[in-house]
């Protein structure tokens, strides 16, 4: 394991519609101990459905624009600076609500969230991605619905 830079707008990039993820560190960059990406999600960007992750400790960092986070009974909007940490066991789900971009950095560990990601954006360019099929990737990665 050795060090790494990236300028900005480097990375992997995946596509996923109009959104983006770009993966900044992977498991193999960390020796496993934790994931980073930035987010870039459209305006009405839906989320994921309510859910929790059994090992996973995830957060998120927003950049730019507005996230509504919503973890357990609390629904916040955040903005430029706004930060959630979401442990494992705890249900959450995370939206853009607003009429622009929003940006966010999502960083987690340990890491593996990489993985989830490519096989999701993977399956949105072979031709969309249905909620079935978005629970059969999901199961596989610590993602349970709540």
């Amino acid at each position: 394991m050795s060090g790494f830079l990236y300028h900005a707008g480097e990375g992997e990039r995946l596509a996923m519609g109009a959104s983006e993820v770009v993966i900044k560190a992977t498991g193999e960059d960390t020796g496993g101990s934790f994931f980073v990406a930035e987010l870039s999600l459209e305006a009405g960007f839906p989320g994921p459905p309510r859910h929790f992750h059994k090992r996973l400790h995830e957060t998120v960092y927003v950049l730019d624009g507005e996230l509504t986070m919503i973890l357990g009974d609390e629904v916040a909007v955040l903005g430029p600076g706004g930060f959630a940490s979401i442990p494992p066991g705890v249900v959450h789900t995370f939206r853009n609500d607003s009429a622009r971009l929003a940006r966010a950095l999502n960083i987690n560990a340990p890491a593996g969230w990489e993985h989830y990601l490519r096989e999701l954006a993977a399956a949105a360019n072979r031709g969309g991605l249905t909620p079935a099929l978005m629970a059969e990737i999901a199961s596989r990665h610590d993602f349970h619905p709540a």
